[in-house]
């Protein structure tokens, strides 16, 4: 069991470490750490499976030395399984794959859980939830993608809500359901009406001077949905 943990079926921001300050990623944690931040979701992309570059297993594992705050990995690379271990090894506490990766999804998601940690897949806008259905059972934590993956900043795609809503009629209620993409105060509650409780938000919070007021906006915009 991973060492730290979150109740998965309470609601949660998790700010995406995508729009943070790089040059500055100490104080950023603490910052966030300040704010009464939970979590730290990290968004790991290989130029491959998206057309962007992010960054590996190294600098998770140097974040991971500076906080005990929980740390979701969500990798959107094309071949996850060849990475896993590295990601685990890095202090993870939830690795996240996207099935349209993966040829057995069943085989990577058994591997995450017996690694001790939460184990979750994810879906592109476009990909329909049929495609998860038969490994819904080995899932901790389904993503659904309310962009298209790559690149922070972009435009909430509200087609995806019936997914979440469907989902939701379709797992436990200890699994969480995270969504990711153009998450903040204009979006934030459809998204938890759909039935979604992990919200995934970079610009909403990143882009404030206030990191703690902008997460209780979201916090208080979700109790109030």
């Amino acid at each position: 069991m991973p060492q730290r943990t979150l109740d998965r079926s309470a609601p949660l921001i998790a700010p995406s470490m995508l729009k943070c300050d790089f040059a500055d990623l100490d104080g950023e944690i603490s910052r966030l750490e300040a704010a009464g931040a939970r979590t730290l979701h990290w968004d790991v992309m290989d130029g491959h499976f998206v057309p962007n570059l992010s960054y590996g297993a190294m600098l998770i594992a140097s974040a991971r030395k500076r906080t005990n705050l929980f740390f979701d990995a969500h990798l959107m690379v094309a071949e996850p399984g060849a990475y896993l271990d590295d990601f685990v090894q890095a202090g993870c506490d939830a690795v996240t794959v996207h099935v349209e990766a993966v040829s057995e999804p069943f085989a990577i998601l058994q591997r995450i859980r017996a690694a001790g940690v939460l184990a979750g897949v994810a879906i592109n806008p476009k990909t329909p939830v049929e495609r998860i259905a038969d490994v819904l059972p080995q899932c901790d934590v389904v993503l659904v993608m309310s962009v298209e993956p790559g690149f922070g900043g972009q435009k909430f795609l509200p087609e995806v809500l019936p997914k979440v809503r469907q989902l939701r009629g379709m797992v436990s209620p200890k699994t969480a359901i995270s969504i990711d993409g153009g998450i903040g105060p204009a979006t934030i509650q459809e998204a938890a009406r759909s039935g979604a409780n992990w919200f995934v938000t970079g610009s909403a919070i990143f882009d404030q001077s206030d990191y703690a007021a902008a997460l209780r906006e979201m916090e208080n915009l979700v109790k109030n949905s």
